[in-house]
This record gives structure tokens, C-alpha cells and sequence, in this order.
């Protein structure tokens, strides 16, 4: 796949190509010109009376060198067609300036998604900690430690965009029962219990009313349900979890350029933490009292500890034969980032009541862009520093992983299949697996795939009507293939 900003970069090298051939065409004539007239005009010049020709001599001469001048601050030209046939200076100008309209308009506007969500980002991490509000100090600030340091926040970001995407997309017939209850509570029913009797975590009134419980509208009509945002935080809530688990798993240091929960809390406390954000996530989700929605991120929540115990086997199925180790490979990406990223999309776009055509396009969408990120991901472990990725980098062959860029280089190097087998146990396994690498197109071939996966994504979403929203995921994805963190 070729990104669009490469298209847009062609397209422009090519306009300014013709301005040069142009330009340098017109000025050739132009000095032919302007010296054979010069010529003239200064033989006339030596009679005594300015005779018809040295007039127009001069005035043609004058044209001329005015024509080669730049324009003033104040004047403008308007366009005109392209022919390559100019003969002035302000005629190529304004040829010039038609290539260069045109390929403007066909270029769309560079959109910042979080400002097109707006305050439903912004007030994303005060209203995880309100739901995250314990009557134990410790448990506070363990569950709490990860969201003190500015994260990507790509999940809730998607859910949000989606939620906007598909809001003018088609609808089921039927509103179901989850849209109708919560319409009769101006959705104050998202932070209500249930069942009767159960005492409710979050106190009255800690919300803001007036911007918490009330759908954002943007200009094009594309909306954001409080449900939706609250899946938003739903998501992020999950992800967190999954990071805490994670670093106990692999021992990390570090997350996010601060020390880990476990380094700083110990194994047993981040557990304990990750555990209370699945608690207070599953709590919301319930609570949005949507069947198929809580189907979709509880399956999502289970795919999540498949793929955790996916990674440490690392290799095939036990009888050799149900997957490739690269099929294998993908599917543990899936379970470990892809399926929340594609759920929670697929369940923004059903809370907002959008037929099964749509959900679909939401889910495909989402799974492709999360195999995309975990590649990137992976191939970045290669070539940034732990600066850049914010987490330990080169860590993955310590920890044991065949990622794609190793299981791509094994193609070229069949020496690297003991190591994989053992996990690079042995000393030195680590520096070699990482110098086969280097030496084979493993890097190449892994971001290529991950173009792949991003132009599966932008062909679903471009399936969804015309909006920033839509435009903001398309340049989202684009983005995702030159990220450095």
C-alpha cells in the first residue's frame, strides 16, 4: 500500500516539475525577445526624433522586463487552465497556480481527532478516577499509578471516532431497550445500580450534569452517546489492567518513562490493582445494560488472558500441525491487542444502535488497525531507543517472543529455528537473533505487513458515510505505519 501522504507527495513533485518546464520555457522567450527589442530601441534612440518603431521598441521592452518582475504584496492573478504554452511571466503564474488549486482540492485537511472529540477525551482520565474511587488509600494509588503518566490513549480515542463515524450511518428499525431506558434517565442511568438494594460506588452529583449525562454534537451532526463515552473509559480501564498484569508477567522495570506498578508496589499489589480495574470496567459495562455490548468486551476480556498464555508457549499447537508459527503468531496479536481495539470499536458502533452491516465495518476496522499497531510495535523494539518507546526496547528476544520481524528473518536464516525453540535461553542467542535480523529483510517485510492490515482498514472504513470523524481514523491509521513510540 502506498500511504496517501506518498500520492500527495508525487502529485505535488509533479506540479512543481510543470512550473519549472514552464517557467524556464517562458523566460527563454522572454530573453530572446527582450534583447532582440532592447536592440531596437537603442538604435532608435540615437536619432534625434523618436521615430513610430523606437516607440514601439520601447514599449514592447518595457512589457517585457515589467512581465519578469516579481508581483507586488497587493496584486493577485487569477488561475487559469494549465496549456504549457505561456509566453509571459504572469501567464504561467497563473497556469501554475491552477495545478497547484487543484491538487489542494483534492487533498484533505489534516484533522486533529482529539480536538474533533473534544472535551469527551479531555475529561477521560478525572472520570476513570472517579469510577476507580476506593475506600482504600493503597489500593487508590496502585490502581491509580499508570494513569498519572500521559498515555497514548488510542483506544478510547477509536471508540469515541467510531462513535461519531457511524452515528449518521444506517440504524436498526427498532431502538433497543438499553437506548429507550437510558433516554428516559437523560442517561443518569449509567452510574446507577441495577439491582435493588446494591449500594452504589460513585456519589451523587460527582459528575458534571450538564456535559456527563447529555450526547456531544459535532457540525457535521456526528454524535457521541454518554454510553459511548463511557465505553471509551471502559477501554482504556481494560487496557491498564492488561499493562499491570503484563509487567509482573515480564518483570519490566518501567511503562509509560516511570517506574512499574510492580517495581514500585510489588508483584502481589499490581495484580491486586489490575484485577480492581477488571472489577470497576466490568461494573460500567454492566451498567450500560447492553447485552451484546457486554457480550463483545467480555470476550474481548477473555481473549486477552488466551493470548497472554499463547505468548509464553510462543511456538505451534502441541501436535505440530494446527498452525504455522507465523499463524500462530498472528493470532496471539489478535488476542493480545487486536481484539480489544476491534470489540470496543464493534461495540461503540452497536450502542449507537447501528445494523449489523456497520457494527461489521466497526469490527474489521478495529482488527486490522490493532494487527497494524502490534507490528509496528514489534518492529519498533528493533529500531528505537526505550526513550522512544517509553518501555524497555530490545526486550522481546529477552523475554523469549518470536515477534514477526524474527520469524521473518528465519526465512532467510534457517539457523534461527533452535533459537526460537528454546527461547534464546542460551548465552549469546539474543545477540545473534538480533544480527540475523538486521541482516534480512524481517524489518522490511514486517512494516510491509502492517501496510497491509492498515489499507484493510481504510478500505472498511471508507465503507461509512463522509466526515471528519471518518477522514480522522483514515489519517490515524496513515500515521500508525511512522510512529516512533
Amino acid at each position: 500500500m502506498i500511504p496517501a501522504i506518498t500520492r500527495r507527495s508525487a502529485q505535488a513533485s509533479h506540479v512543481v516539475i510543470k512550473l519549472h518546464m514552464t517557467v524556464a520555457t517562458t523566460l527563454s522567450t522572454k530573453n530572446t525577445l527582450t534583447r532582440a527589442y532592447s536592440k531596437l530601441a537603442a538604435e532608435a534612440k540615437t536619432q534625434d526624433e523618436p521615430s513610430p518603431l523606437s516607440k514601439i521598441a520601447e514599449g514592447i521592452n518595457n512589457t517585457l522586463r515589467s512581465s519578469v518582475m516579481p508581483l507586488r504584496s497587493n496584486e493577485t492573478l487569477e488561475s487559469a487552465p494549465f496549456t504549457g504554452e505561456a509566453t509571459t511571466w504572469n501567464q504561467a503564474v497563473r497556469e501554475a497556480q491552477s495545478l497547484v488549486k487543484d491538487d489542494a482540492e483534492k487533498t484533505e485537511p489534516i484533522i486533529d481527532p482529539a480536538k474533533l472529540v473534544g472535551r469527551d477525551l479531555w475529561d477521560l482520565k478525572g472520570n476513570i478516577a472517579k469510577l476507580l474511587a476506593s475506600g482504600h488509600p493503597s489500593l487508590n494509588t496502585v490502581a491509580k499509578h499508570y494513569f498519572s503518566a500521559d498515555g497514548k490513549h488510542v483506544r478510547p480515542l477509536l471508540v469515541l471516532l467510531i462513535a461519531q463515524a457511524t452515528s449518521i450511518a444506517p440504524k436498526k428499525d427498532t431502538l433497543p431497550k438499553d437506548i429507550s431506558h437510558h433516554s428516559k434517565n437523560n442517561y443518569r442511568s449509567i452510574d446507577t445500580p441495577i439491582s435493588n438494594g446494591l449500594q452504589n460506588i460513585l456519589q451523587e452529583d460527582v459528575f458534571d450534569q450538564h456535559t456527563h449525562y447529555t450526547p456531544s454534537i459535532t457540525h457535521q451532526g456526528c454524535t457521541i452517546l454518554p454510553t459511548q463515552r463511557r465505553l471509551a473509559e471502559i477501554s482504556e480501564m481494560i487496557h491498564t489492567a492488561s499493562l499491570l498484569h503484563d509487567d509482573v508477567i515480564d518483570a519490566s522495570a518501567t511503562r509509560r518513562n516511570l517506574p512499574s506498578a510492580n517495581a514500585s508496589f510489588g508483584n502481589k499489589m499490581a495484580v491486586l490493582a489490575g484485577d480492581f480495574l477488571l472489577a470497576r470496567a466490568s461494573l460500567a459495562l454492566a451498567r450500560l445494560r447492553n447485552s451484546e455490548c457486554i457480550e463483545l468486551m467480555a470476550t474481548c476480556l477473555a481473549n486477552l488472558v488466551e493470548g497472554e498464555f499463547m505468548q509464553l508457549k510462543n511456538t505451534r499447537d502441541q501436535d505440530g500441525k494446527a498452525k504455522t508459527t507465523f499463524d500462530y503468531y498472528i493470532e496471539k496479536t489478535y488476542m493480545k491487542t487486536g481484539s480489544l481495539i476491534a470489540q470496543s470499536c464493534k461495540s461503540s458502533a452497536v450502542l449507537g444502535n447501528c445494523t449489523s452491516e456497520v457494527t461489521d465495518i466497526a469490527f474489521q476496522f478495529g482488527r486490522n488497525l490493532g494487527l497494524a499497531f502490534q507490528l509496528v510495535d514489534d518492529m519498533l523494539d528493533f529500531t528505537v531507543t526505550a526513550a522512544d518507546l517509553g518501555k524497555p526496547a530490545g526486550a522481546d528476544l529477552k523475554l523469549g517472543l518470536a515477534t514477526a520481524p524474527v520469524l521473518f528473518a528465519w526465512e532467510e536464516f534457517p539457523e534461527l529455528e533452535p533459537l526460537i525453540k528454546r527461547k534464546f535461553s542460551n548465552e549469546g542467542d539474543v545477540e545473534k537473533a538480533r544480527l540475523w535480523v538486521y541482516q534480512s529483510d524481517g524489518l522490511k517485510k514486517t512494516l510491509q505487513l502492517a501496510e497491509e492490515h492498515c489499507h484493510l482498514a481504510i478500505s472498511a472504513i471508507k465503507k461509512l458515510p463522509p466526515s471528519d470523524a471518518r477522514s480522522a481514523l483514515i489519517q490515524l491509521t496513515e500515521k500508525l505505519l511512522t510512529r516512533r513510540h
